[in-house]
Order: C-alpha cells, then structure tokens, then sequence
C-alpha cells in the first residue's frame, strides 16, 4: 500500500444538506425541537413579541421563537457567555439544526442576542417562563400545592478591586489618603492611612460602597469562603408527591438582603406562575387550582414575622426553627400562634418528607442551573437583564424534565457516555463472574460517569 501524502484541497462548489455529517447529540436536539412545535410555541412568541418588531424599519431582526433558543442551548451545553454560545451554534451542526439555521445560513451574534434581550421585556420572558411550566403540566410533572424555596449566590460579573463610595465616588485607597490627610500629613505613607481605617466600623458596607459599573452586585461569601460580588438568585421548587422538583419561579435579590427579607417576594412569585398555568384552558385539572397551600423553608428562613405573614395569607409554613432558647410572646398572640402550628407540622411526618423533598430538589437545580448549566458566573449586569436570562435558562431545566421522560436523557452531553457505561458494565460482568462487583466512579471519567470492576473488599 502506498504511503498517502497531504495534498492541497479545493473547496467544493456544491454540498448537499442532506450529504452532511450528523454529530451523535443530533437526536436529542431533535426530540427536543418537537416540543416548541407540538405547543405551538412559535406562533404564541410571535404574538407576544410582534410589539417589539417594525414591519419595514431596521435591519431584519431575530424572530422570537428563534431567540429564545440560545439561552436554551447554553443550559444544555453549560456556556455562560454570550459568545460562547455564538460560536457554539456556528461551529456544530446540532446546535444550527436545533435553532432552526439552514447549513448556508449564519448563526447570530452575541450582539443580536444581547440586544434582543434587551429591547424584548420582562413580562414576555416570564410569559415564555410560564409556557414551559404549562409544557410541565400537559406532561403531569408538577402539582403547584407546595413550594420549596432556597436561594443560590452566582457570581456577578464585576471585580471587587474597582468598587467606589456610592455618594462621593471616591475608591477605597482615596478615601485612606484623605482620612489620613485630615491631620495634616500632607503625603502620607502606607501606615499613616491604615491608622485611621483600623478603628472605622462598617467600612464594607453593601450600602456604602459599589462597583461604578455594576451597582446591583454586593459583597457577599461564597461556598468556598472567598467573598466576591454576588447575586442572590431564589427557586421555587415543586416538592410535592408526584412533582419532577421543577422550578416554579425565579426571583434575583440584592446578594445582602436576608432571607426572611426576601422570602415573602419569592413565595408571591410562586402563588402567582401555577395560578396563571391553572388558569389556562388547556391546563386545567392538571395542578391544585393554582393555588399554593404550603411553603417549605430551611432555618434562614424562618422568624415570627415571615411566619405570621404567611399564616394570614393561608399558606402553611414547613420551616425548622434554629435554636433561640426560651422566647417571650408577651404581646405577641399571633407571631405564637403561627411559630407553635409551624412547629407541630416540621415534627411531623409529612413535615419531615417535604423537607427532605426540598432539599434533594433545590439542590438539584442549583447544581444543573449554575454548575453544569454555567451560570456560576453570570456575564451580564442589570438585575432585570439577568432576570431575562434566567427565565430562559431555568426554563431549559424545566424543558429537561419532560425530556428526561421522553428520551430519558435531560441534557445531550449524557447521551455519548451511556453506551461507555453499558458496555464496561456487561465487559465486568463476564470478566469474572462471582468474584468481582460493579464499582460505579467519577474520578477521571466523563461527566456521565463510568464504570469499572474491583474485587469485593
């Protein structure tokens, strides 16, 4: 056989579509792509959004069912950037199929992207948000009786280094040099400006200090300890027997405020998502009457006034109480009454499945929204333009809920590894039957897991 040797290449004139490659994650995007059509999800983003489009003016723009795709293919394929997913919808052929791109076509910019989500508001990406819980309930996956909510820190995309004093706009290394030249120093050194910081309370303040281009992030420390500027992103889950745990609502909050502070927005934003899918014609038996009875909680949650709140609203709290000692409830019928009642029911045995529930369900879409989904960092600034891209990118977790039913996989990046996995599963098994057992790991394999045999013991 003769030696083949690299020769130039020519371009050719003429490919066919149908000659293309096909790359293994095509079946998933493809199974995924008839859920917008069986919905009729085009059609109902076009209505939604023909406001925000000219007829003749500008340049042809992004059409809606289109846009609200490549937030979902970042979720899937766990890009945080816009131009990230940019280039991942030029450069494979799944991706291009899935947002609805012929091969000769280009696929859009960040920059379209961006501005699209930018001129396109909130009420239609909570209206999108809404479509895909009324997906979750044509396929029996929520209940919309109980609530879980818990609250998640993404990173803002801002360093702490250029922060400034809100009011004089001053950074922290000028207002050490003017505290210091208070005196009379004229030119002070390192310690003669560290003198009189050493002694100053509430000097990081959230409330003093911000980034000069990113004002909604705060300080805040991260599961690792580090302290960066941060967002406080709330789920509300759907704990419920029978439920698939998907997120109901998303509320982003300043990353200092506490959670009894932020508890009662999130818990509105809950009521108001299952009441809006219950009363759609096409939904309705499908979830409780749109009408959420119980709201699960962990300890940050929980005080007198938040309790006593959500017992005038009716809606029983589930919520452990941390250890205070004895408390005095002189004066204070109501805020008892509720935190006595709220006690019997964590004691209790449904009390305790939901609580359990709500963990292994927020946990889980923490974990797919921000670690695997790559918002941990999110490369937008703006409280209500990251809201926009969350509504979309929770609401591919949800839209993974349904597929895992459908195909069994939720993400496509699973897919490759399954067969990997079976086949190491049957090699072991025939290898030495009676003497070796399946030790299922992570380490060094793929994202999906692999497996390999070990003696017992």
């Amino acid at each position: 056989m003769a030696m083949g040797q690299r020769r130039p290449t020519q371009p050719d004139l003429f490919i066919f579509a149908a000659g293309l490659p096909r790359s293994p994650g095509r079946p998933f995007y493809g199974r995924l792509n008839q859920l917008p059509h069986e919905h009729l999800f085009d059609s109902f983003a076009q209505g939604l959004c023909a406001r925000f489009y000219h007829d003749s003016l500008g340049r042809p723009g992004l059409a809606p069912g289109r846009y609200s795709r490549p937030p979902l293919l970042g979720y899937f394929e766990g890009l945080d950037p816009e131009r990230g997913i940019a280039w991942r919808a030029a450069d494979s052929l799944s991706p291009r199929a899935f947002l609805g791109r012929a091969p000769g076509e280009a696929a859009p910019d960040h920059s379209t992207l961006s501005r699209t989500r930018r001129l396109i508001d909130l009420e239609a990406h909570e209206e999108v948000f809404r479509w895909v819980l009324k997906v979750l309930a044509g396929h029996d996956l929520i209940r919309g009786k109980a609530v879980g909510i818990g609250a998640a820190t993404p990173e803002a995309d801002a360093a702490l280094r250029p922060v400034v004093r809100r009011d004089a706009k001053e950074t922290y290394e000028e207002l050490l040099a003017r505290l210091a030249r208070a005196p009379g120093i004229e030119t002070p050194t390192r310690e003669d400006r560290a003198r009189p910081d050493k002694g100053r309370k509430s000097k990081a303040s959230n409330e003093d200090w911000g980034h000069p281009h990113d004002p909604d992030g705060r300080a805040a420390t991260m599961r690792g300890g580090t302290t960066h500027l941060a967002h406080k992103v709330e789920h509300a889950v759907d704990p419920g027997e029978g439920a698939a745990g998907g997120v109901l609502a998303v509320t982003p909050q300043a990353a200092g405020r506490g959670d009894t502070d932020t508890l009662l927005p999130a818990a509105g934003a809950a009521v108001h998502n299952p009441r809006a899918v219950a009363g759609d014609p096409a939904t309705q038996g499908k979830i409780a009457e749109g009408r959420v009875a119980e709201v699960v909680t962990d300890k940050g949650y929980h005080s007198s006034a938040t309790l006593s709140d959500l017992a005038e609203l009716e809606i029983r709290s589930h919520g452990p109480e941390p250890e205070r000692g004895r408390r005095g409830w002189e004066g204070k019928e109501a805020e008892r009454e509720a935190a006595y009642a709220n006690r019997r029911r964590v004691r209790g045995r449904r009390g305790k499945r939901l609580l359990r529930r709500r963990g292994e369900y927020l946990g889980r879409s923490f974990a797919h929204a921000y670690e695997t989904g790559g918002l941990r960092r999110v490369h937008l600034r703006g409280r209500e333009n990251i809201l926009k891209r969350l509504l979309v990118h929770v609401g591919g977790f949800n839209l993974g809920l349904v597929m895992r039913g459908l195909v069994g996989r939720g993400p496509p990046r699973g897919s490759p590894g399954a067969g990997a996995g079976l086949a190491a599963l049957f090699l072991g098994l025939w290898a030495a039957p009676g003497r070796w057992v399946m030790r299922a790991t992570t380490d060094g394999g793929p994202r999906t897991g692999q497996c390999r045999a070990g003696p017992i013991g």
